[in-house]
Order: structure tokens, then C-alpha cells, then sequence
């Protein structure tokens, strides 16, 4: 019979769902991936969708936190957690164009409005993601953005041969489906101001403008004709807009974004790539550049290989689009001619990280070399443009340019006013900011009620948690399926990568089960009794279980020579009733002793036992979103 924990924590959380407790939303990564195995897709997409109102969108560009810390990675590879999440969505998602209905099918009630107004400011993940939650909680949620389309960096920053613009319409419009009201062109500071919007009713707000702002180096050349931003660059590419960039780009940067701005810009034009800084960011200007038809691309980085942020992924798929990366270079200057950009100079960089671990670039003297170049894209990092904040507001900004916020409530210095994402904790990934929505939701939710909310725990992706335990009956696996390799994500091939064409495919439906095979369940766990389950049955210590154990990973040892630090020892004599230390007729007996990181769950141990002791027991969470 199932049965509620009396208590759960992170470190609980990380030791059964690794991928749950490393997801920043915790969504049941495991839970799904198992529902695909066993072609329950309609059910798998609920459990990913219900933490995260952009479920569709993170299946395609979500930094994927969860499949670092996924235990088969221990064995071999870990489960290609997101493109199973992008195949499950492509089914029962906005994708699959189904009607809006569904959301009623994952929250399982209807909405009823509670006349309390929310104001919402920036239409981007974070701001989108709080005004879903609170929507669902009853609010009348306003959403204003400064732009003239919705999305925030997802529409404006990520290029769309990565993320297609039909999807994030899609996503927007499920989310405005719960009533939430969308004002485009509407900047705050420009439009309206905090006391404006008090004035008109509102009780609550929270501010996710992001951060929209290039930063800039401090060399000689940056004012020439030629020389662009990666966010400006980004925003015109993603809205239309023609970029003359040119026969050589230099993109100055090494993260994700500079290799997208070098692979759309060499779609357009010839690119060669400078030096880079932020790499995140730096790797989507490169590829972006790619994009844009340029036949020679260059990447030169601060960083050396192994210092590089960006994923494995973007670096590979950016050699495979001919784009040349060249670590531990540095700016010193853009060269120009008759005011315009005609060359890049770089110098060697002998360290980027100073002892402390801090960013603290150092050169090394008469070692620059020029480049030829007709553009410069500087791809160094984004900041917030916060001119908008009066000194009556009482929002408080940090030295770093972001707003003050409490981090475990997202309350800023000013009641009532709340704020997340980019513009409070600097640019991040797509999933840490739909959690700071979420949960700045909550924190709405309690500021609002003027007392805690029973059931809601922060630390939980924002919902009612319960964690049920139960048996699983007649528990076995597929033979061999801890020996099957990943199956690698279908991808565009190189010659056709032009254009908006998407670079990455998707499973079909066998493969997709395949690679669902491979999950170790690590939720399921084994469970050792000293009575089995029939009455008069005890174990007889046969040792049959350790036998069979193909990783071996069970050890039946004495009492006697049982080996642990006081810690230890106090709580299994507190917890068994035995005593480990001293000569007491207590100490016989034996001890099973299992390495559970080791474990891959196979059942063979509680198959093979004699006596029933030895049984499979998984968990399961169960969850509901609070109301008023």
C-alpha cells in the first residue's frame, strides 16, 4: 500500500530523482522517460509539462542540467533527456496543434478568476512562466513588453534554425489561453512607469525585463563603421531584418551565442570569428554568422579548450559548419580605415582566471597579430538597462547592474515588487528563468494572502509535493539493457544547414524507445528486510543476492567487521536496534551494505531471493498546484 514520507529535502530529492533535484523547474525527468519507453506518450508529456509552461520549447535549446546528473552517465552516456522531452511534445504539445483544452487535462480544473490585478513586466520566459502560474492561482495577470512580439530573448536571441518562431507562438498563446492579457510596445519607463501602474489598481508586479543591453569593450575601434553588438545583431536578424556584415566577420566572444551569430552570419555572407569572452553567448553569434553564407569562419576565445562555458554539442556542431575556433586569444584593437572596420588585432592570453578563481585576463606583451575583417561582432556578455528605476520606487540595484532581490523569495526593497531572470541574476539558461517565474509566483501568491500557503514548498519547483513510496510487482527489465548504447540525435546534413533549416531533428518513435530503454530507473531502489514476505519466512543470509549481482555492488559482511565513523554507526544502532561497536551478544548478525550510485536497478538480487526479503520499491510524486 502506498505511503506518504513523512518529510522530504534536496539531499533526499538528489539521491532518488538525480535528474529532478538538478532540473531547476524539478520536473520528473525519469518519470517521463519511462512513460516513453512504454509508449504511454500522452501521460509522459502531462509529467513534462505540468512544471513547465515552455515544456516545448526547453525539448529544443534547455542547457539540459538534468543529463549531467543522470546515473547512467556513471555507466556510459547519459539518457538524451531533452530530445526525448522534444519527441513527447511534438506529440501531445502545442506543437501537434491539438486544441487548448489539453491544459485543463494537465492541471485537471477550471480557472476562476479572483479580480486581485498582477502586473507582469517583460513578455520573456521568466515573466510568461509567473504570469502561467498565476494565472492558474486566479490572478488577472497584465503582461507588458517593450517589444512588439513576445518571447523575450527566446524570440529575439535564439536564432531560429534552433528554435522555430511558429513554436513560440504557440507556447505564448497556450499561456494567454488562461486569460493572461498581452500589451506589446509598452517599456516601462517609456510607456508607463511603476506609480502609473499602482494608480490603475494593480497589487503586485514583477519585473523580468531581462537583460536587452550589450556590453561593450574598451579598446581602440569600437566606434567604426562596422561594428556591431551580438544582442543588436541577434534582435535584427530574429525580426527580419537584413545585416550587410560583409566578406570577414570577427566575432569578438566564445560562447553559444557568438558561434550562432558567426553560423547565421556565415548563411549570409563570408565570416571569420575574433576573439571571445562570454562563450555562451559568443558560440550563437558565430553559428548565427555561419547562418548568413560566409565560406571562411574564425572563433577566437579568452579561453582555453578545456575553460570554454560552451557546451560540447555547440562546439562540435560549429567544426562541423567549418567555423575554426582558436582559444587563448584577447582584443587589443579594431583597425580601421576612412572610419570604417578593415581589421581585427588579437594579443596571446597566458591566463583568463586569476588564483582566486576570479576573472582576471592576462597578456602577453608583443604577440598580437592582425586579421583581416570587414565586421566586428562584440559578443561579451549582456546587462540590463535599469535607467527606468525613480527614487520613489524603492527598487535597489546591485554593483553589478541587476535588481536586489532576495533569492529565495525574488522580493526586491520595495513591498509588493518582485523581479527575476536575467535582470536580477544576469544571463542564465531558459530553464532558470521559467523557475524564477514560477517562483515568484508563489512569493506573489503568500505576499498577496499576508501568510504562508499551506502546502507549498519553494524549494520543490513551486508545487504541493508529496512523495508516495510504493512495490513494484513482478519488477524486471529488458535483458541487456544496460549494454545499449545512446542513440545519437538525428541532425540536418552539413550541405543543407542554410537558411532558417533546423540543425536538429528528433527521434522517431523507435528510437525514441530505444533510447527510453536505457534509463536505470534510478527511483527504484532495493529493499532488504530481515522478514520476507510470506509469515515464518527470515532471511537465511544464502548470499544468493550478492552472487548475482552483476555490478556487484551488494556486500553481506559481518557485524563484527563493520567499518563506519560515529556518525554512522550511532544512527544504524538507532535506526536497526543493533550494536556495531563492543562484545555483545547484539553484535551478531550480519549487515547488507549496497552502493546505490553503483546499482543499475536490474532486480536480478530480489528475483533470485529464496525467502521474499528482498524486494523492488519505487517513488512517485504526486503533486497539485495550490489555490486560494
Amino acid at each position: 500500500m502506498a505511503k506518504q514520507l513523512e518529510f522530504v529535502n534536496l539531499e533526499w530529492l538528489d539521491s532518488n530523482f538525480p535528474c529532478m533535484a538538478a532540473c531547476p523547474v524539478h520536473t520528473e525527468a525519469g518519470r517521463y522517460v519511462a512513460l516513453i519507453e512504454e509508449g504511454r506518450y500522452r501521460e509522459a508529456y502531462h509529467v513534462a509539462r505540468r512544471p513547465n509552461p515552455f515544456a516545448s520549447i526547453c525539448g529544443r535549446i534547455c542547457a539540459a542540467l538534468c543529463e549531467p546528473a543522470c546515473r547512467r552517465g556513471k555507466l556510459d552516456q547519459p539518457i538524451a533527456i531533452r530530445a526525448l522531452k522534444r519527441f513527447v511534445c511534438e506529440r501531445y504539445g502545442v506543437e501537434s496543434m491539438l486544441d487548448l483544452e489539453k491544459l485543463k487535462e494537465v492541471f485537471g480544473k477550471t480557472v476562476r478568476k479572483n479580480g486581485i490585478k498582477i502586473a507582469v513586466i517583460g513578455a520573456g520566459p521568466a515573466g510568461l512562466s509567473c504570469a502561467h502560474d498565476l494565472a492558474l492561482l486566479g490572478y488577472e495577470v497584465t503582461v507588458f513588453e517593450a517589444q512588439s512580439v513576445a518571447g523575450g530573448m527566446l524570440r529575439l536571441g535564439v536564432p531560429e534554425y534552433r528554435l522555430p518562431r511558429e513554436l513560440i507562438r504557440l507556447e505564448v498563446n497556450a499561456i494567454l489561453s488562461l486569460g493572461v492579457e498581452l500589451t506589446l510596445n509598452s517599456a516601462i519607463g517609456r510607456d508607463f512607469t511603476i506609480g502609473d501602474l499602482k494608480k490603475q489598481g494593480y497589487r503586485a508586479f514583477f519585473i523580468a525585463i531581462g537583460a536587452h543591453k550589450s556590453r561593450d569593450l574598451r579598446i581602440e575601434g569600437v566606434e567604426l563603421d562596422g561594428v556591431f553588438r551580438a544582442v543588436d545583431f541577434l534582435l535584427n536578424v530574429n525580426l527580419g531584418y537584413r545585416v550587410e556584415l560583409g566578406n570577414k566577420v570577427i566575432v569578438i566572444g566564445g560562447g553559444n551565442v557568438a558561434i550562432d551569430v558567426a553560423r547565421t552570419a556565415a548563411r549570409q555572407e563570408k565570416v571569420e570569428v575574433g576573439h571571445v569572452t562570454e562563450v555562451a553567448e559568443a558560440l550563437d553569434v558565430a553559428r548565427s554568422a555561419v547562418r548568413f553564407g560566409a565560406k571562411e569562419v574564425h572563433m577566437v576565445c579568452l579561453e582555453d579548450w578545456h575553460e570554454m562555458p560552451a557546451s560540447k554539442e555547440e562546439i562540435e556542431e560549429a567544426f562541423e559548419e567549418r567555423i575554426q575556433i582558436h582559444p587563448r586569444k584577447g582584443p587589443s584593437r579594431i583597425l580601421g580605415r576612412d572610419g570604417k572596420v578593415m581589421g581585427f588585432e588579437t594579443i596571446d592570453c597566458v591566463s583568463v582566471f586569476d588564483e582566486q578563481g576570479r576573472f582576471n585576463p592576462k597578456f602577453a606583451p608583443a604577440t598580437e597579430k592582425r586579421m583581416e575583417a570587414d565586421t566586428v561582432i562584440m559578443a561579451i556578455g549582456q546587462t540590463s538597462d535599469l535607467s527606468w528605476i525613480r527614487p520613489e520606487d524603492g527598487i535597489e540595484i546591485t554593483p553589478r547592474n541587476t535588481i536586489k532581490v532576495d533569492p529565495q523569495t525574488l522580493a526586491t526593497t520595495a513591498p509588493g515588487i518582485f523581479a527575476g531572470g536575467d535582470v536580477s541574476f544576469g544571463p542564465r539558461n531558459a530553464i532558470d528563468a521559467i523557475a524564477n517565474g514560477k517562483k515568484a509566483a508563489q512569493s506573489i501568491h503568500r505576499y498577496l494572502m499576508g501568510k504562508d500557503v499551506e502546502g507549498i514548498e519553494l524549494e520543490f519547483g513551486d508545487r504541493d509535493v508529496e512523495i508516495i513510496v510504493y512495490a513494484k510487482k513482478h519488477y524486471n527489465r529488458e535483458w541487456g539493457y544496460e549494454k545499449k548504447q545512446r542513440v545519437p540525435i538525428p541532425t540536418l546534413a552539413i550541405d543543407r544547414r542554410i537558411g532558417v533549416a533546423q540543425v536538429e531533428l528528433g527521434y522517431t518513435e523507435a528510437q525514441a524507445r530505444e533510447e527510453a530503454s536505457r534509463c536505470l530507473h534510478c527511483w527504484v531502489n532495493t529493499i532488504f528486510e530481515p522478514k520476507g514476505e510470506e509469515a515464518g519466512t527470515e532471511c537465511i543470509l544464502c548470499g544468493g543476492c550478492v552472487d548475482i549481482c552483476p555490478e556487484t555492488c551488494i556486500e553481506l559482511v559481518a557485524l563484527d567487521r563493520v567499518d563506519a565513523d560515529q556518525s554512522m554507526i550511532e544512527e544504524l544502532e538507532k535506526e536497526y536496534d543493533v550494536v556495531l561497536t563492543g562484545e555483545t551478544e547484539t553484535s551478531l548478525g550480519a549487515v547488507m551494505i549496497k552502493d546505490e550510485n553503483v546499482c543499475i536497478r536490474c532486480g536480478l538480487c530480489a528475483m533470485r531471493c529464496p525467502v521474499g526479503c528482498i524486494t523492488m520499491e519505487g517513488y512517485t510524486v504526486s503533486e497539485t498546484m495550490p489555490v486560494l
